[in-house]
């Protein structure tokens, strides 16, 4: 089946399931009967279907490598400042200068926690993101346990969650939840998101954008139909041209973590430093 048909053959089956009050994506059989017709990539048609002139407002302005140094992060901020990004994505080390380089500004700190493997306790992710918003951290974007989600060890997996949107919700920050959809399977990523929304988180975002795959169109429509229409989704991970941008907000992405900010929102995308 082509790219075109198979993105029809979807939509009808996602605009039929919503039209009957269904909720798409709720259950491992409901993910089975659409994985099983072929799909590989579907079409959300929803508010967020949208596409914004000003892409900026939806980028997350992101240095995660290890080696990124204090001036390559004051750079970052400076960016941020100049293009209106929603935030920018930084490692915690980092959290006190970059709040300091955007004082003034309207563009707010996130950082990882629990970051890129999710295996650190749930009581250490909490005071890793307790001590990153009292350097002023206004988002976090915290690693789910993998291995416990892959074992069935949902409640494990849920009090991860919550712990870190408890620290969040005190403080008036968001709580951005990392699935890391290239290791799951489907039933698995609506999990997942199910236990991201009993545990209060305020997003659910693809990837770390160091495990074996980033964001696809396919994922994003996926967890959009799981969390329904008030989660935010954010979609990050390869996310490397104004082009991939409208496509994952299409398919329902709220927020987008990009390292190639600049060039996406310049048209400059040849210029993409390709850093993250």
């Amino acid at each position: 089946m082509d790219r075109e048909r198979l993105i029809e053959a979807v939509t009808r089956e996602v605009l039929a399931a919503l039209s009957g009050g269904v909720d798409w994506c709720s259950t491992p059989e409901q993910v089975r009967a659409v994985v099983a017709n072929g799909a590989d990539r579907v079409a959300y048609h929803g508010d967020a279907a949208d596409v914004p002139l000003d892409m900026a407002q939806y980028i997350d302005h992101t240095l995660l490598r290890p080696d990124a140094t204090a001036d390559e992060i004051d750079t970052l901020c400076a960016e941020a400042r100049t293009y209106g990004f929603a935030s920018v994505c930084i490692n915690p080390t980092w959290v006190k200068r970059s709040v300091d380089n955007l004082r003034g500004s309207d563009v707010p700190v996130a950082s990882v926690i629990g970051f890129p493997l999710g295996a650190t306790t749930a009581e250490s992710k909490a005071m890793e993101a307790r001590r990153a918003l009292r350097d002023g951290a206004r988002e976090i974007d915290m690693v789910i346990n993998v291995g416990a989600l892959k074992s069935g060890l949902h409640e494990i997996v849920r009090d991860d969650i919550a712990k870190v949107s408890d620290a969040c919700h005190e403080s008036g920050a968001l709580n951005k939840v990392i699935i890391e959809t290239a290791l799951l399977t489907d039933e698995e990523k609506v999990q997942a998101c199910h236990l991201a929304k009993q545990a209060k988180a305020d997003y659910v975002k693809t990837s770390t954008g160091f495990g074996p795959g980033g964001a696809t169109v396919y994922d994003v429509a996926l967890m959009r139909e799981t969390v329904g229409p008030e989660m935010g989704v954010k979609a990050s991970g390869g996310v490397r041209t104004a082009q991939d941008v409208e496509e994952m907000i299409a398919a329902g992405a709220t927020r987008i973590g990009a390292s190639a900010g600049v060039a996406i929102v310049s048209g400059d995308e040849e210029s993409d430093d390709q850093r993250y």
